[in-house]
């Protein structure tokens, strides 16, 4: 049997996999709205919780699902629907997938056309983000602990303990973006093309917080980040062509 990426094999195994986790949703948003009446909740008030939800929903999804299109081109459409639909990162999934493409001596310009590549590649998305899985329910208590403690002794120096993290965070995500920056000192123009993508997400991140700020509308804070998303890589194109 020849091997393909977008099997019906492989479409069915991640449907059922997916249903599975759309069931256990639906089981607890029942639950959930079934123990609110007893609670005394309006339905009214319910309704509009779940419709505000739901339409809110959207925004995310939006970027996962360019997400999916992006990664598809190589990965086929099922292994980026399951990574995606039930436990993934968009940022980590990317970068996860990419490198080890580019390490099997691939590209990510063209489809995977062998089953050991395709397996090394699901294997490294998903032990990638099974440690999150591992450490959080070992480590986040005591973490929150020390952090609390922290907040108590000094809690000017925990807000700084907190940013510092959060931006150690994004610095490894953006020395994804820099890794190659040193060789357009030697003429190498396309290594500036992640830099500039990510600057055209960031200048449209601002403006739509300026927008939100002036006018006052803060559904546009829902959508800034599919918004930026989309518009970083639409400027992808213009920038690729024009470097390369």
């Amino acid at each position: 049997m020849e091997f393909s990426v977008n099997h019906p094999i492989i479409f069915a195994m991640v449907a059922v996999v997916i249903a599975v986790v759309l069931a256990q949703s639906f089981y607890f948003l029942v639950r959930a709205y079934r123990r609110a009446l007893v609670i005394g909740m309006e339905k009214k008030k319910l309704k509009k919780v779940i419709i505000s939800a739901a339409l809110f929903t959207i925004a995310p999804a939006v970027s996962i699902l360019v997400g999916i299109v992006a990664i598809s081109k190589f990965l086929g459409l099922p292994l980026p629907w399951l990574r995606l639909s039930v436990i993934g990162s968009l940022s980590y999934e990317t970068i996860a997938s990419t490198s080890t493409i580019n390490e099997l001596g691939g590209s990510t310009s063209e489809t995977i056309t062998t089953a050991s590549a395709y397996v090394t590649v699901a294997w490294v998305m998903t032990l990638g983000i099974l440690i999150g899985l591992i450490l959080t329910p070992l480590l986040t208590k005591k973490i929150q602990k020390g952090m609390k403690k922290i907040e108590q002794m000094d809690k000017k120096w925990s807000e700084i303990f907190s940013n510092a993290m959060f931006i150690g965070m994004i610095s490894a995500f953006l020395g994804y973006v820099f890794w190659d920056f040193g060789s357009v000192f030697s003429g190498n123009s396309t290594a500036l093309i992640p830099v500039l993508v990510m600057a055209s997400s960031a200048v449209i991140m601002l403006i739509c917080g300026l927008l939100t700020k002036v006018l006052k509308a803060r559904w546009i804070t829902d959508y800034a980040l599919p918004i930026s998303l989309v518009g970083g890589m639409a400027s992808a194109i213009p920038i690729t062509n024009w470097l390369s």
